[in-house]
């Protein structure tokens, strides 16, 4: 299957894809991890405010992060593999954090530019690390997917292997094109 294949089926298929197949496990990490970037970014303007910004990104990624997932997940199968990185890394960021801008300047968070940009950073190698996972079978749900504790057994080796991807791809690149290393 190929990315336009699975742009195909999301617009076809929305409910299947993005309800039914909406990834709790997406959204209990990352509403856990955001929300304590949140707090931690906006400390320094007091306890109240690190709170609060804390609890409106913790309700904001739980009620949305399933669909971000269920997007990744649908793309995990995608080839080839740099493309569905690349439109994952264009689609979710692009959407999630227009709707967290909004949600922040609603609600008046101090250190808005700090939480944003540390949010957006945390974004892109989340989602290439999800999709590397998901790749691999992690992280996924449905029926016949491993639970949420075996896949946080599993990532000490997940992350070992993504950060290793990096310099690994680009061996690969440099042997196909005899540049000497």
């Amino acid at each position: 299957m190929n990315v336009l294949d699975v742009l195909h089926q999301l617009r076809a298929r929305p409910g299947q894809l993005l309800i039914r197949e909406w990834n709790w496990k997406s959204a209990a990490f990352s509403s856990t991890l955001r929300a304590a970037i949140f707090f931690g970014v906006n400390f320094t303007a007091g306890w109240r405010a690190a709170t609060g910004a804390m609890a409106a990104e913790f309700l904001y990624r739980a009620l949305t992060a399933g669909f971000y997932g269920a997007v990744t997940q649908a793309f995990r199968r995608a080839e080839p593999a740099w493309a569905a990185g690349f439109v994952v890394m264009l689609l979710l960021p692009m959407t999630s954090h227009s709707l967290e801008l909004a949600v922040h300047l609603l609600r008046s968070t101090p250190k808005i530019v700090s939480s944003f940009i540390a949010s957006v950073c945390f974004t892109a190698v989340s989602t290439l690390f999800n999709l590397y996972a998901m790749r691999r079978g992690a992280l996924v749900v449905g029926s016949g997917t491993a639970s949420a504790v075996a896949d946080l057994k599993r990532m000490p080796v997940l992350i070992c292997g993504f950060i290793a991807s990096g310099p690994a791809a680009v061996y690969r690149w440099a042997r196909g094109s005899n540049i000497s290393l």
